[in-house]
């Protein structure tokens, strides 16, 4: 990406939301637009350019993508100079370099006007996450037009939805609304794999635009928590279930995780599972079931009390099938107490987990914990915490493996359409064009996750997906260390059994099982130790 493009997404003209938050890695400092409208303006004066350009400039006159080439950003290029990130009063110039002084107008770097009590290294972080956000828009861009170039309607549908996206960004209501109009003609909900999903953006861009304020305000209007009617939820419900019976990604986290479970209490008498969320709302227990039998059949001697506790607020949902699994657990002579805690993730305390002397305890977190990701790591913090307190001998976490919860809307988006995209595909491939089943997974389950991702902003937005390397900082900050899962082999053999569809992949990646749709990482299981 040329320098100019990644300054024209730098813009902090009206063009972009006008008041995201950054999240600080480093000291969870926030900036808002405003902040950084005045500080970074030596820069954006020089360089300025109508965000629309970005996208225009993607392709050439022959509707041809073009890669454009890595530059360097702002902290790569200030860091070959040597220059400290660290700013302060007490400037010294002996030592391990030289911090910069505000007032020498000498140097194009040091002109910066500083906000009041902010340092130059967060005026970095803010800009590198800015270069990074664009960077990932060129890239999914790219990727999802070469999957469309075929098809030239699809390559068309591309570019207007992307169009559409730095409409609503921009809060240009007039261009979005009829962008939103011939994209409604377009997106089919029956269409091919792309019209599909793109039908789902296209929701979440209408509900994003009904919500922002004109042009010359600041930020969105508060956007309330979503209250889903009980026939809604039936619907998700209904949706989920189809999804664990015709793809692999739900069944392939409880295929991992119980493995490792039965690792970690191989030769145990005393066992306990806490599962947070109770393995996503399934009604019928079945990662359990499937634990239960491997416990049942194994070749040593069944263990004298197996303990789950469930933790959630369907705690009624939650007790039903408690007593399913009880049973079930007898039929098998397995002697099983079920128990259930109510309570959300972010209220979750170490006494509400009932550990008895000399039983080894395992968490389990299947596709729950990115939803307690928010902008100030506060909530996700204090729930590690709790588990980092029940010393449990593992903590096994399954999460989508994707960046849906970047600080940029445009960057979130595109990542979201690249990743829904690799999806709609796979479902195209098990499931007939016409089949209710699949339009009952891509409407009411995908299609949810999608218009949280796009639409909704700050509390309300808790589909919060992340990489696994984020996931791996986020654990080692909190005292975890990763216990590499060193079961490749025997998961492509589960593949080949549950899913005779070509396309789908398991690798290894850093200790982690990644599975995938042609490469686009889709789930990845990881295992982490006190």
């Amino acid at each position: 990406m040329t320098y100019d493009m990644v300054t024209s997404f730098l813009s902090l003209e009206p063009c972009n939301d006008d008041k995201i938050v950054y999240d600080s890695l480093e000291n969870g400092l926030y900036l808002s637009h405003k902040e950084l409208a005045y500080s970074l303006n030596p820069y954006t004066a020089v360089f300025k350019r109508n965000a629309a350009s970005m996208f225009s400039n993607l392709s050439n006159e022959s509707g041809d993508f073009k890669r454009l080439r890595r530059t360097p950003s702002l902290g790569e290029s200030l860091g070959s100079n040597s220059i400290s990130f660290y700013s302060d009063s007490s400037s010294s110039s002996s030592g391990g370099g030289s911090s910069i002084p505000r007032n020498d107008s000498t140097n194009s770097v040091n002109s910066l006007q500083l906000a009041p009590g902010l340092h130059f290294r967060d005026h970095v972080w803010a800009l590198n996450q800015r270069y990074l956000a664009a960077e990932a828009i060129e890239e999914a861009a790219a990727d999802i037009i070469s999957q469309e170039e075929e098809n030239g309607e699809g390559v068309k549908l591309v570019q207007l939805l992307i169009t559409c996206a730095e409409a609503v960004a921009c809060r240009d209501k007039s261009r979005a609304s009829v962008l939103l109009s011939e994209l409604r003609a377009s997106a089919l909900v029956f269409g091919t794999s792309f019209q599909r999903v793109a039908s789902c953006f296209v929701q979440g861009l209408a509900d994003r635009l009904a919500l922002v304020q004109p042009l010359g305000t600041v930020g969105y209007v508060a956007i309330p928590p979503m209250n889903k009617t009980d026939m809604a939820l039936e619907k998700k419900e209904a949706a989920l279930r189809l999804l664990y019976e015709i793809c692999p990604h739900i069944q392939f986290g409880h295929f991992v995780a119980n493995c490792s479970i039965l690792e970690a209490f191989e030769g145990e008498s005393f066992i306990h599972v806490v599962d947070l969320g109770m393995s996503v709302g399934l009604p019928h227990g079945h990662q359990w079931r499937r634990l239960i039998q491997s416990l049942a059949n194994g070749t040593g001697q069944p263990p004298h009390r197996l303990r789950i506790t469930a933790v959630g607020q369907n705690i009624e949902k939650f007790q039903i099938i408690g007593d399913e699994l009880e049973a079930y657990a007898r039929s098998l002579g397995i002697n099983l107490e079920f128990s259930a805690v109510e309570s959300n993730l972010e209220n979750l305390t170490p006494k509400d987990i009932k550990v008895y002397d000399g039983e080894v305890l395992v968490v389990n977190s299947i596709l729950q914990l990115h939803c307690v990701v928010k902008e100030s790591r506060g909530a996700l913090n204090s729930v590690l915490q709790v588990v980092h307190e029940l010393s449990p001998k593992i903590l096994v976490l399954v999460e989508q493996d994707s960046s849906h919860n970047g600080p940029f809307f445009l960057g979130r988006f595109m990542e979201a359409l690249h990743y829904y995209s690799a999806i709609f595909d796979s479902l195209d491939v098990m499931l007939p064009k016409y089949d209710t089943r699949r339009a009952k997974i891509e409407q009411f389950y995908f299609a949810e996750e999608i218009k949280n991702i796009v639409s909704c902003e700050g509390p309300a937005r808790v589909e919060r997906h992340e990489r696994v390397d984020q996931w791996r900082r986020r654990m080692s900050r909190a005292g975890f260390q990763a216990a590499p899962i060193k079961m490749v082999s025997q998961a492509k053999q589960w593949l080949a059994k549950v899913n005779a569809y070509q396309g789908f992949t398991i690798t290894e990646e850093k200790g982690c099982l990644v599975l995938g749709w042609k490469s686009k990482p889709i789930v990845a299981a990881s295992c982490w130790k006190c």
